[in-house]
Parts: C-alpha cells; structure tokens; sequence
C-alpha cells in the first residue's frame, strides 16, 4: 500500500499543477484507512502539506484544491491532532480561528499532545506565559479527546473554580456551536447530558463517571469522577503568594497526588499546563522524578528567544510583541519576569547572588590594570553553555569587562573564545579540564597564537564538588568582582545572560543552568592561586 502512495505521490511532486493527482492521492487514503490508519493518516498530512504549499502560487486549480484540503483535514481529524484544529475552525474567519495564527509557535505542543494519545508520552508539561492561549489549546484538546472516546472519563482540574468553569463553558461551546464543525468530526456522538452546576458533560449516554469532569482542586472529588482517559491540569498554583510558601506548595502537592492523581486509572496520560511560579511546583516536582523518563516531555516556551525576539508575536495581531515583553521587564521584580513570562522559576529566598548586593561600576579605572585575566568553563554536552569572562585585574579588584556566555555549537563557540581572547590581549586564562575542556584549551591555545594573541592558557582538572564550590567562593566574588551598570548591556546580550544565570542560582532548588556560578567560583580560585605566588621587589636589608 504504501508503495502505491508512494507513486501518486512522486506524480503529485513531478506535476503539481495537475490537480488530479492530489484528488488521487486523496481517495487512496481513505481506501488505506481501511486497512491501515496510521498509514493513511500520514498520507493525509502529507497531502494537506502539499496543498497548503500549492495554494499560494495555484492558477485554475486553486479552487478544486482548496475544497479538496477541506476533505482532506476532515479524513485526518478523528485521528490528528492538528487536522482537527484546523478543520474545526474551517468557517471561521481567519482574524478570528485560534489555531492558525499561532500554528507556527504551538506546532510541537500539539504534536506532545498527539505524543499522549499515540501512546509514545505518559506525561506532558507545558510552561508558557500568561495569554499566549495555552488554556485555550487545553481546552481544544479536551474536546477532540472527549468525541474520539465519548465513552471514556476525562478529568480537568485547576486552582479555582472559576477557572475551571472556563474549560467547561469552552469544551462545551466548541461541542454545540455551529460555528465550530465539531458534528462533522464526529457525526455519531451526540450530546447526552450536561450539568453546569457540576461541571460535567457525558457524550452518547449518560454516565456514572462522565466523559468530562471539571472541578478546582480543593474541591471535593470522592466518588465524583474516575480518569480512564485523561488528567488534565492548568495552573494548580494559585499565585505568587502561595509559590512563596513552601509549606502551601508542599500541601498543593499532597492535594494533587490524594485528590487528582488518586482518580487516574491504570493507563491514563496527564497532561500538566501552568505559568511556572516556583521550582517546588507541581510541574517541577514532577520533572525531577520523571525529567530522565522517556515517557514524559518538559516544553518549556519563554517569552523571548535567545535572540531577544518575542517567541509569541502571532498573525493578525493576537500575541505579543518583543516590546510588550521589555516594558513587561521594565515593570516586573527581576524574579517575577523571570518567573512569569521566561519560565524560570526563582526561589527568591534560596538564591546565593542578589542583584542588589553585587558590585557595579560605569567606568574602568584609567590606569592600565595589573592583569588581564580569565577563566573558561567549557560546554559539555547539551544545553550547557560555555563561559569566559575577561577580568581586568586592579590591586584585590577584578573588573568583569566582556564575556562568552553561549551554547551554540562547538566550532561557533571555539571561534568565539578566540576572538575574546585576542581582541581583549588577555594575558593568562585557565580552561576547566573536563570531557571536553582539554580539546578545546589546546585548540584554542593554537587559533590564539595564530593570530598573534598573547593568551597563555593552562588547564585545572577539577574534581570537587562543584554545588560546594559554587558556595564557598561565593562571598570572594562578591567581595572582589565588579560587574557592569545594569544600564551598560542588554539582557539578551552573552553579559546579559550571564547575570541573569549568575543572580537565578540557587540553593533551595534545582538549577536548569549553574555555568556562570560555577565558572566565576573557578575564578576566585583562580585568581587567588595567582595572588599566592605574586613575586614582590624589595630593598636587600644589608
């Protein structure tokens, strides 16, 4: 079968104008469908891929495509996510459809959805900021499973009722609505019953357990619903105020595992969306016992990308742009944009580096410094980042003038640590000898003399204890280290991010990024090896 798709589909690409070769395409689908779902269903995709790419340049066929893409979406719909999305939104019109706008930041959380119910995820987590339709996405996903399994229970819970009753009235709208083409999705089920005072819808037949159940988490359950499909929970921590309590997060975790996981069955996913408050959450208790797992997903989708630019400025004007974020950070406590709108939850009380007790400074001295030193903590593996701060030495002061503070690939990074060792004439740097920091402090040593630097780079094997180190030469870099006026960089700058790395760390949590405190921690010891053997000139006493 798959053969023959494949050569309606090799027809399709040699004469894309030919509008019968998509129609063919299409009819051999739905033969497919009969005998092999998955195949047909990612044949469908394909062809509604190639439509989406023909429309804009189609001539006389346009039209026929056009009507063909709308069957095509609907084949698909009971069985794909996204072609659901877009299908029952057909008739809207565009400035008003939720899916299309944001189809190309949302892309692959609808395909983590998909991921629960092809049965590839158990578990998945999603971290966005506040408006960027996150819920919304919820909610459609609640009612594309509901007529897929209207005999199944499905349970959706959040911090307050009122928000609960927004996933009722949406699932209930998207369900009965004629401007949504719910029916033509599943034309076999219909609405059973429904109690808005309870929250619950049933599909096909009333139910001792209803296919929907929505109810606040401090409201009670027992005996109220079972959860054979799928446990859907958004924003179980209320706030601020109750992220900075660890005892109330820890009573909003016995809560969630007593009230909400409790009414699982064997076999239901869990789906977890949430503005990340705090890393004691819910969702960060859940990644440190399952983030090794291959059966859960973490999407984390910050305001801004690494390039500073809004990862939410969406078609027709319904995101947000990369200067409602800035004025956001101009607004917020450092820790609260952090938390709100990048994701990063902060434990205000555990951090080791408050911004306001670091030394800042506008100028450079104006005499030429002692030394000009710097240290480089290299990438390993991953998302880690690689750093290399350039220390302008002045008596027991040590000015941080540039840095490398990036997890690009290794060859745009090893080029990078060249050119800041170079252009700053700095005089000694010591790599960090991991895994990977000799091959590089050996390249690097070689690229720097080529182009006529004056680095001496060494190397330091380390192997204590790096969160203990981190700590024990924290009051030395507060002490010592001066840092550039918050006026004097850009956030999205390498010295941008390697103060926010640098005032995130902390104690009481798990750390996503410790490269910058680790490396500066490698920098006092550093520094102070230095200082050990400095040779003074003095006058013979005889």
């Amino acid at each position: 079968m798959r053969d023959l798709l494949e050569k309606i589909l090799g027809k399709i690409k040699k004469t894309p104008s030919d509008a019968g070769g998509y129609t063919d395409l299409y009819y051999m689908c739905l033969e497919t469908m009969k005998e092999n779902e998955r195949l047909a269903v990612e044949y469908l995709k394909i062809l509604s891929e190639l439509i989406e790419s023909r429309i804009p340049v189609a001539g006389a066929e346009l039209r026929d495509l056009f009507l063909l893409h709308k069957r095509v979406l609907l084949a698909a719909a009971p069985y794909d996510f996204e072609s659901y999305l877009l299908y029952v939104e057909w008739e809207r019109e565009p400035d008003k459809k939720f899916y299309a706008p944001r189809r190309k930041v949302m892309h692959p959380v609808v395909e983590a959805m998909q991921g629960l119910i092809d049965d590839k995820l158990d578990l998945l987590t999603i971290s966005m900021p506040p408006g960027t339709g996150k819920s919304t996405l919820g909610i459609f996903f609640l009612s594309w499973v509901m007529g897929k399994y209207p005999d199944s229970q499905s349970l959706a819970s959040a911090h307050s009722g009122m928000l609960t009753r927004s996933f009722y009235d949406g699932v209930y709208q998207i369900i009965t609505d004629c401007e949504y083409l719910w029916k033509d999705v599943f034309p076999g089920v219909a609405m059973a019953a429904t109690n808005s005072k309870e929250e619950t819808i049933d599909l096909n037949k009333r139910h001792r357990f209803s296919t929907l159940t929505c109810r606040a988490i401090n409201a009670s359950l027992t005996g109220a619903t079972r959860c054979d499909k799928i446990l859907y929970a958004d924003d179980l921590c209320s706030g601020i105020e109750e992220a900075m309590s660890k005892e109330r997060l820890d009573k909003l975790w016995t809560t969630y595992t007593n009230d909400l996981k409790s009414r699982k069955k064997e076999g239901a996913k869990e789906i977890h969306i949430a503005t990340r408050w705090s890393v004691h959450d819910v969702i960060g208790r859940l990644e440190d016992m399952y983030g090794a797992s291959d059966r859960a997903r973490f999407i984390v989708l910050p305001a801004l990308d690494e390039k500073g630019e809004s990862n939410f400025d969406y078609d027709y004007g319904v995101g947000f742009s990369k200067k409602y974020f800035e004025d956001m950070a101009a607004n917020l406590d450092d820790a609260s944009y952090k938390a709100l709108f990048m994701n990063n939850p902060i434990e205000r009380e555990g951090l080791l580096y408050d911004e306001d007790e670091l030394r800042r400074y506008f100028d450079m001295p104006a005499e030429d410094p002692d030394a000009v030193i710097g240290i480089c903590d290299t990438k390993d593996k991953g998302s880690d980042y690689a750093f290399l701060p350039v220390v302008r030495v002045y008596g027991n002061d040590y000015y941080i003038e540039d840095c490398v503070c990036d997890n690009s690939l290794p060859n745009i990074v090893d080029a990078r640590l060249v050119e800041i060792l170079v252009r700053y004439k700095v005089n000694s740097c010591r790599f960090e000898s991991n895994s990977a920091g000799g091959r590089v402090a050996e390249k690097v040593q070689g690229d720097v003399k080529k182009k006529g630097g004056i680095t001496h780079i060494t190397t330091k094997f380390t192997t204590s204890n790096k969160e203990t180190k981190i700590i024990v030469n924290s009051a030395w870099v507060k002490e010592h280290c001066l840092f550039k006026d918050v006026s004097l960089y850009k956030r999205n700058s390498d010295y941008g991010r390697m103060m926010d790395m640098l005032c995130s760390y902390t104690v009481a949590g798990k750390n996503k990024h410790d490269d910058v405190p680790d490396g500066l921690a490698m920098l006092a010891e550093y520094a102070q090896s230095l200082a050990g053997t400095k040779v003074e000139v003095f006058k013979r006493p005889w």
